[in-house]
């Protein structure tokens, strides 16, 4: 983990976090900046599902219900990844927030959030177990954020309930596994992650490893980049970081 932190903090301008969780041992290894807040952007949409699944897990939702009224944003990719869905103006609720999650999709995100009683009671519901975690409908607000050792805990709830209760859990699980944004080096199965950017930061959350062999998860933050569509110095550092994660991970 020594490496890994190392290279993070090669990142000369801009502040970087990380933490990340064992579950062979079950405990935290060394974190930079674990309480930084960081903007979500499209990773506030795993939060989304999580309202969605909670809703599913206390019976008030069900995830066959119908959601109505669905278009894709068609600045994503959900015509590669779901292209027999692009007719359908409704979407069971399991389609929708494995949708949402592997395509990035805001449109989506929008129609599960008017269905799960809009955006007060949705944050309403992620606030009670996730306090500093709030969504918005345009991801890329101020107010889309969390503290980053929020949003690692989001992960850890969803991972163990899903090995728990996949039943209830599998839609959140299934968009980031078909999601793209693989990092040459590391298996695409043996990353299931959501990534968020902005011009100035970034985020990325998720399961590093084989399900069925004590992946780790982790949440990885940076925040008063420069700008990231001229310099990519940040993002370059942190794609070294993650393959000596995955180097970690190979270790146990």
């Amino acid at each position: 983990m020594n490496q890994v932190l190392a290279k993070l903090n090669e990142i000369q301008q801009g502040q970087i976090g990380i933490k990340v969780y064992c579950t062979r041992s079950n405990g935290f290894l060394d974190s930079i900046n674990p309480e930084m807040t960081i903007p979500l952007a499209s990773a506030a949409k795993i939060a989304i599902g999580y309202c969605a699944a909670a809703g599913v897990e206390t019976g008030e939702l069900n995830w066959n219900d119908l959601v109505d009224n669905i278009s894709f944003n068609p600045g994503e990719d959900s015509k590669e990844l779901y292209p027999h869905l692009q007719l359908r103006s409704s979407l069971q609720l399991r389609e929708a927030v494995e949708v949402m999650i592997a395509c990035h999709d805001s449109y989506v995100a929008g129609e599960i959030v008017r269905y799960c009683g809009g955006w007060e009671k949705v944050n309403h519901t992620i606030q009670a177990a996730f306090p500093s975690i709030h969504a918005t409908e345009n991801p890329r607000s101020q107010e889309n954020k969390g503290k980053l050792d929020e949003t690692l805990n989001l992960i850890i709830h969803i991972y163990e309930e899903y090995i728990k209760k996949p039943d209830i859990w599998t839609p959140i699980i299934n968009g980031l596994v078909r999601q793209k944004g693989g990092i040459d080096g590391i298996p695409s199965f043996h990353l299931n992650h959501m990534t968020g950017g902005l011009d100035h930061a970034l985020v990325d959350i998720g399961i590093m490893g084989a399900f069925g062999e004590q992946p780790l998860l982790f949440a990885v933050g940076a925040v008063n980049l420069p700008n990231r569509f001229h310099d990519k110095t940040a993002d370059q550092k942190i794609i070294e970081a993650m393959k000596l994660l995955y180097q970690e991970y190979t270790k146990h």
